[in-house]
C-alpha cells in the first residue's frame, strides 16, 4: 500500500536506517510512493546495505526525487551513473549530480566535458553554479574555460567562479582575479580576496 504523507509507513522506512530494520528498508524500494523510495535509499546507506544494482535501478527511476537522491550518494559511491544523471530532464536531479561530481574530485575527470557544457549553457542558474563548483573541485585544465566564463554570470555564479579558480592559474586567471576584486557585488569581491593569496597574486 502506497506511503501517505506524513503517514507512519515513512517513519517506519526512515526509522528501519536507525534500527537494522533492513527488510523493511529493501521492500520499500519497490514502493507505490516516491517519497517511500527516497527515504529506502538512504536507510539502506546509513545501513551500508545498498547494492550497487539498487542504485543503478534509482538512477533510471521514473520520478525525479528518487533520481537526484540517487545522484546524492553518488558523491560516495562510483556505481551510480553520474554521466546519466547529469544529462537529466530535472534541474534538481542535475544539481545533485554535479555536486556529487565534485565531491569526487580528480576521480570525476570525465565528467568535465559535460560540466563544462552545464557550466556555461544550462538555463538554471543553480546547475551552472554546480557545475562551476564541481569544476573547480576537479581541477581539471579542461574545466578552466567555463570557470573563466562563470565569472562573468550572475553574482551568485560569479561568487561560486571565482571560488573555483582557487586549483588555477596563468595569466587568464590572474585577469579574472584582478576584475573580480572590482565587482559590484560585495560577496564576488570576497571570494576574490580570499583566492587571491592561494593564486599567489
Amino acid at each position: 500500500m502506497p506511503a501517505q504523507p506524513g503517514s507512519t509507513r515513512w517513519q517506519q522506512i526512515a526509522g528501519a536506517g536507525h534500527t537494522g530494520d533492513v527488510a523493511t528498508a529493501r521492500a520499500a524500494l519497490a514502493d507505490a510512493d516516491p517519497e517511500a523510495r527516497v527515504l529506502a535509499l538512504g536507510a539502506l546507506a546509513r545501513l551500508g546495505t545498498l547494492e550497487a544494482a539498487e542504485l543503478e535501478a534509482a538512477a533510471s527511476d521514473p520520478h525525479h526525487g528518487v533520481r537526484r537522491r540517487a545522484a546524492q550518494l553518488g558523491a560516495a559511491r562510483p556505481e551510480v551513473p553520474l554521466a546519466l544523471l547529469l544529462a537529466d530532464d530535472s534541474p534538481a536531479v542535475v544539481d545533485a549530480a554535479a555536486w556529487a561530481a565534485g565531491e569526487r574530485g580528480a576521480a570525476a575527470a570525465a565528467l568535465v566535458p559535460r560540466l563544462a557544457e552545464l557550466a556555461v549553457g544550462a538555463e538554471d542558474a543553480l546547475v551552472r553554479e554546480a557545475a562551476i563548483a564541481a569544476l573547480g573541485a576537479i581541477g581539471d585544465p579542461r574545466g578552466l574555460p567555463a570557470v573563466l566564463a562563470g565569472c562573468r554570470d550572475k553574482p551568485a555564479v560569479r561568487r561560486r567562479a571565482v571560488l573555483a579558480l582557487a586549483p588555477f592559474d596563468g595569466p587568464d586567471v590572474e585577469a579574472a582575479l584582478a576584475a573580480a576584486l572590482e565587482d559590484r557585488d560585495w560577496q564576488v569581491r570576497q571570494a576574490a580576496e580570499d583566492v587571491t593569496p592561494v593564486a599567489e597574486i
